[in-house]
């Protein structure tokens, strides 16, 4: 019986609740398909739907099986893409993902970092956000790299590898541009510029969570995938962006203030499968851990928080003396 095969479309059935919907997403006959979950529900002695309805439901066992099927079918994929490496001669290649917009020197670092670590590995980097970083850990298509937390973490590993506090990014001229620390209530009445959900759903959903607690309930969150963007909208006054204090950095024209409480910290972890992970996962852990620790004026960090640039030449520390 090929197992893998059986749970992969029983959990295809379990999601579309359609036998047919289901049969058309995986390109089969539909009574192949229902022929597959019965010898499944024969081998393991239990009913997983209920079929008296217009749409199937799952039964307790049918609910209880989704995720350890998740599990097998997850670690089946990895299991195959790993001896697809092997026989390809791959073996000796790091997938990493960071997430856009990760700094130029921060990647230089990371780089370097595994080139003196782990002499002769070949080290392939791509963007990834974080959501796709965990999808694509689970199919194996990647080995390790850094996402935000909090996210589902089911089937990993996570090592905390940089924490940073977020402020309010606003315009110079806006009245909280000159106080200390901002209460998140007294930005009530602004819009929220913030990442994307679907980059990092649990974090988004726990800034959200954040503000409404302290008292700020944005009337609209705008999303923005790039600092840039992000930057660009605060400074036309569409609202107060939450982010990191070197983001703010990138736009003269805008300022960054602390949260009262710092209720708010990016936390970022370097993530890799629990079974059968890469052995250079863990090596990258470490140096990650040590590269985005240094200074950011000295290695920037991640995800759209740049190092420092010298915007005092434009707002105070001395007049600007031009060359000639």
């Amino acid at each position: 019986m090929d197992l893998g095969r059986h749970l992969r479309y029983f959990l295809v059935v379990a999601r579309e609740g359609h036998f047919g919907d289901a049969a058309l997403e995986l390109g089969i006959a539909q009574p192949a398909l229902s022929q597959s979950v019965r010898r499944l529900e024969a081998e393991l002695g239990v009913t997983l739907f209920d079929r008296s309805r217009r749409r199937v439901e799952l039964t307790q066992a049918g609910r209880l099986l989704v995720d350890q099927a998740r599990e097998v079918v997850a670690g089946e994929t990895r299991l195959r893409e790993t001896m697809r490496r092997v026989r390809d001669g791959e073996i000796g290649t790091l997938r990493v993902g960071v997430p856009p917009g990760t700094s130029a020197v921060a990647l230089r670092g990371l780089l370097e970092g595994m080139a003196e670590a782990a002499s002769g590995l070949d080290v392939d980097v791509c963007e990834m956000a974080g959501a796709e970083l965990v999808r694509s850990l689970g199919e194996g298509s990647v080995d390790t790299g850094l996402a935000t937390a909090p996210f589902d973490g089911s089937g990993l590993v996570s090592e905390p590898v940089h924490r940073v506090a977020l402020g309010a990014v606003v315009p110079r001229g806006a009245p909280s541009a000159g106080a200390g620390a901002v209460a998140l209530a007294d930005l009530a009445g602004s819009d929220l510029v913030v990442e994307p959900r679907a980059d990092a759903p649990e974090w988004f959903e726990r800034i959200l969570a954040v503000c409404r607690e302290r008292g700020w309930v944005p009337p609209r969150v705008r999303e923005a995938g790039d600092a840039e963007f992000l930057l660009g909208l605060v400074l036309a006054g569409r609202g107060v962006a939450l982010a990191a204090e070197a983001t703010a950095a990138r736009e003269p024209r805008l300022t960054w203030r602390p949260l009262e409480g710092e209720p708010l910290h990016r936390r970022t972890e370097a993530v890799r499968p629990d079974r059968g992970a890469h052995p250079a996962a863990s090596v990258f852990a470490r140096v990650a851990a040590r590269v985005l620790a240094d200074p950011p004026d000295r290695v920037g960090s991640v995800a759209g928080e740049a190092g420092g640039r010298p915007w005092s030449l434009v707002y105070g520390g001395g007049p600007l003396t031009l060359p000639g």
